[in-house]
């Protein structure tokens, strides 16, 4: 039966986590919340804010961080494909690095790196938030294998092999002509190096082939960090397959539900893959016009001429949980879980999952729709830490 108080906060949004029903709110205290995919890195590089506080124009912070009972917040470590084209992707990702560190350096009171989950319990003691790293585009790379060393040493402890576009690594689902059709030699060597050191591979964002040859080639299971479903999304290659994603619950691994707009409504993941072809072909446009010795053209531009004729659209709750629904009926309760994509597609999100103080509102709607706490549990964060430390104790092996 549908609870009256989740009917009516289906409709809001900002304060909609303090109308979810008490039980929600308990288990969201209790239960460890882990979100996979959250990109406050990039918005401190962009403009530095004490996230100790509450930050009215960010999607996550300590206050509603504790508000929602997030517990483990993996921190977007993003470099886009211009800045890999550019080379300044090793730069960026280090200094995002330094910025969560200097985060936690400052509050070590409310934060705390985490880099096992064998650590979550003790470090989470008192209230911190737990702040592991996960890779997103494994440009910062370059073409050396061991800097996948070198960032497992800085805590990095999932890659996201490519973006919006091909790397050196794998294929991006957005890219209509692919470059590797699975991936190259050197992402060969990468997934081997990350198994190696107990690294997860993530499958989100990549073309169909570089995914599946990933969890073919890896020896232990994988995750795809913020991938939807794209039965819901028809020819949406960023969105997961059913056969890939009965490829990663076969291997053991998990699938990571985000909360964007893009990845839940068809119309918007329509508009979304049509912006990035676009803005690919605009990109190599302009690399013709450099080579040819003439000015590119201006990129603001392209992205304010975008913008007006694709308004934004809206998605709900609902949607979300339709997306658990399937995904738990496909693959199973142990193979799915939350990665919201908070501060990574401005404020484009489902009505009711505006923050990270909104997780109460996302498990009323699993309750309501016949979870057990058991359950819940699991797709909250349970799966994922059971993946990660298996994982782990694969590198140990």
């Amino acid at each position: 039966m549908r609870l009256p108080l989740l009917a009516a906060c289906l409709s809001l949004t900002f304060t909609c986590h303090a109308q979810a029903p008490q039980a929600a709110q308990r288990l969201a205290q209790q239960a460890v919340i882990v979100d996979t995919h959250i990109d406050a890195p990039t918005r401190l590089l962009e403009h530095w804010a004490d996230l100790d506080r509450e930050q009215p124009d960010r999607e996550f912070d300590y206050v509603k961080a504790r508000r929602g009972g997030l517990d483990v917040a993996f921190m977007s470590i993003y470099t886009s494909p211009a800045q890999d084209a550019d080379g300044s992707a090793w730069q960026v990702a280090n200094e995002m690095i330094d910025a969560v560190q200097a985060l936690v350096q400052r509050h070590p009171d409310k934060f705390a790196l985490l880099t096992s989950p064998r650590d979550v319990a003790r470090l989470r003691a008192g209230g911190r938030v737990l702040l592991p790293l996960g890779m997103e585009n494994g440009a910062p790379l370059g073409d050396d294998p061991s800097n996948v060393q070198f960032f497992f040493d800085r805590g990095v402890r999932y890659i996201t092999l490519a973006h919006s576009a091909a790397n050196r690594i794998a294929d991006s689902s957005y890219a209509q002509e692919k470059r590797w059709n699975g991936l190259s030699p050197f992402g060969r060597q990468v997934v081997a190096e990350m198994n190696r050191l107990g690294m997860m591979v993530d499958v989100s964002h990549l073309g169909d082939a570089s995914a599946l040859e990933a969890i073919r080639l890896s020896k232990v299971p994988v995750i795809a960090s913020h991938s939807a479903f794209r039965h819901f999304t028809p020819g949406f290659e960023r969105n997961i397959s059913d056969e890939i994603a009965k490829a990663i619950a076969a291997r053991g691994g998990v699938v990571q539900i985000p909360f964007g707009t893009g990845f839940i409504s068809p119309e918007a993941a329509q508009d979304m893959q049509a912006f990035f072809r676009a803005r690919q072909a605009f990109n190599q446009h302009n690399a013709e016009l450099i080579a040819q010795g003439k000015p590119p053209l201006d990129r603001a531009a392209f992205d304010r001429d975008w913008a007006p004729k694709h308004p934004p659209r809206t998605s709900t709750l609902a949607q979300v949980l339709d997306q658990i629904d399937y995904g738990v009926k496909l693959i199973g309760i142990d193979h799915v879980g939350i990665g919201s994509d908070f501060d990574g597609v401005d404020g484009e999100l489902a009505e009711g999952l505006a923050s990270v103080a909104d997780y109460p509102n996302l498990v009323a709607g699993l309750q309501a729709r016949g979870y057990t706490d058991a359950d819940i549990r699991k797709l909250l964060g349970g799966n994922l830490l059971r993946v990660w430390g298996e994982i782990e104790a694969g590198a140990r092996r």
